[in-house]
């Protein structure tokens, strides 16, 4: 949802950083790893500590300038499927390193609540990778799966506002908890959605095929 709408804000914000850099020669697939990078090791790195809100605030800075390689690339005409292929992949590793991090915090701590944040964190790793695969899949075979209540830039927002607001305001966790829970039912909703969309598709395609059309 917020990738249909927020798209444009972003692009117009960082379009003038994206037009500095591909002056200065710098490619896209560099901004690609290098944001990746800074989000793997932000999140490994506060996360674990419990440092939630420098940690929040940092990812945040890096995750969303991760659009500039996007722009870069459609300024300069220099869109590739290789490029796309190495933004979704490295996506998947920065994602994995924001519950990565969550989940290694709760994990080494005592108590059920604690548990059960490690265990909700879990979820949403594990939820998320899977919509990304499903998408990513569909494409694979020709089909198209880009539906879903909890798209990427849904998640990040979502998980990154939620723990550093609990951070800065001293929240009590279960706010984190029901935030995490919710974020992995929804999660696990769009897989739902995305799969039932892949099979529409396939049986109008094969009933397609049967009828000679």
């Amino acid at each position: 949802m917020l990738n249909r709408f927020a798209r444009a804000l972003i692009t117009k914000i960082l379009s003038p950083v994206a037009g500095v850099l591909v002056r200065l020669g710098i490619s896209p697939d560099v901004v690609t790893l290098v944001g990746t990078l800074a989000v793997c090791t932000a999140a490994m790195w506060f996360y674990p500590r419990g440092d939630f809100l420098v940690g929040s605030l940092v990812i945040a800075a890096f995750a969303f300038a991760d659009s500039l390689d996007g722009i870069m690339a459609r300024s300069t005409g220099r869109s590739s499927r290789w490029g796309a292929f190495l933004d979704s992949t490295l996506d998947r590793l920065a994602d994995a390193a924001i519950f990565g991090g969550l989940v290694l915090y709760y994990a080494g701590r005592t108590g059920s609540q604690a548990q059960a944040l490690a265990a909700a964190a879990l979820a949403c790793l594990v939820f998320g990778q899977v919509v990304s695969y499903a998408r990513a899949r569909a494409e694979g075979l020709g089909m198209t799966a880009n539906v879903g209540i909890a798209e990427r830039a849904d998640r990040l927002v979502v998980v990154l506002a939620a723990v550093g607001l609990t951070d800065l305001f001293g929240l009590p966790e279960v706010v984190l908890l029901v935030v995490l829970t919710l974020l992995a039912v929804a999660s696990m909703v769009t897989i739902v959605q995305r799969v039932l969309t892949v099979r529409h598709q396939a049986l109008a395609a094969a009933a397609a095929e049967g009828n000679g059309v």
